[in-house]
Order: C-alpha cells, then sequence, then structure tokens
C-alpha cells in the first residue's frame, strides 16, 4: 500500500494521466502568458515593444469601437520595469494587413497628459476585420515599435 505507484506506459490509466499532465502543463504556459499581457490595473492588456523598451495600452474614448466612428484613444507608455514614459514621440500608422490597406485616417497624438499617458485622436475603422494599430515611440534615448491588435 505504501509503494509508489506504477503505471504502465501501454496501459489506458497512463495514457490517460500522460494526457492530463501535459494539459496541465499547457495550462500552466497559458496561465503565465496572460498574466504577463494583463499585468497593470484590472482589466487591462499590455502590448510590448518588439525590442521590450516599452510597454502601452489603450482605452478607447468609444466603448465599444463602432465601424465609421471617429475617435480618440488614451494610450499609456510605460518601460519595461513598468514606469510611466513622459515626453515620448508617438507616430502611429497601420492598417489591415490581410486587405494591404493602411488606417483610412491620420490618427496622431495631440496631447500629453501626463504620467506616461497621450490623447490619440483620429482613430477610425472603415470595415470589420483584423486590424493593426503601429505606434513608433521614441523616448529616453530608445526607439522601438508597438503592434496593437485587434479585431472588428
Amino acid at each position: 500500500m505504501g509503494g509508489p505507484l506504477v503505471i504502465r506506459v501501454g496501459s489506458r490509466a497512463g495514457l490517460l494521466v500522460s494526457l492530463l499532465a501535459s494539459l496541465l502543463a499547457s495550462l500552466a504556459v497559458v496561465s503565465s502568458a496572460a498574466t504577463a499581457q494583463t499585468a497593470g490595473e484590472p482589466g487591462t492588456r499590455w502590448w510590448p515593444s518588439e525590442a521590450g523598451h516599452f510597454r502601452v495600452s489603450y482605452q478607447s474614448r468609444l466603448e465599444p469601437i463602432t465601424i465609421n466612428r471617429l475617435h480618440q484613444w488614451v494610450l499609456t507608455v510605460t518601460d519595461a520595469a513598468g514606469e510611466p514614459v513622459d515626453g515620448a514621440r508617438i507616430r502611429v500608422n497601420g492598417g489591415m494587413p490581410a486587405h494591404d490597406h493602411g488606417l483610412p485616417t491620420e490618427p496622431r497624438v495631440v496631447e500629453a497628459l501626463g504620467g506616461g499617458r497621450y490623447l490619440l485622436d483620429g482613430v477610425r475603422f472603415h470595415m470589420h476585420g483584423a486590424w493593426e494599430v503601429v505606434l513608433q515611440l521614441e523616448a529616453d534615448g530608445s526607439s522601438d515599435t508597438v503592434t496593437i491588435t485587434l479585431d472588428l
């Protein structure tokens, strides 16, 4: 009774245990990735920059985002350690990669709100589908790119 549990590899129970272990390992990886993406305010999603210098989140002032409505976003920019980045230069482009076209407007940062927050004006999406908003950031001697993906 006190000995180790031995399961034959060829048995159904062995296969079940193996599948269960794989599933639990996969869930642990997915859970840690989700935690890394949502660190910060509850419900906030963060997009890391390509080289890891910055992280960006956004809050649309139009909720939910509606097709063919001009609206604004508040961008929050932090460094890799999560500290707010003030004084950033932010350029915006993007589009629908699957349709090979850019954004229908030219969104731009119109105001620095402080605390690493910036008001982005002129955001509009003209059709349903997969969009990318690409932010080119320059601050504190670093430049990097953040790509925010949306499925509208």
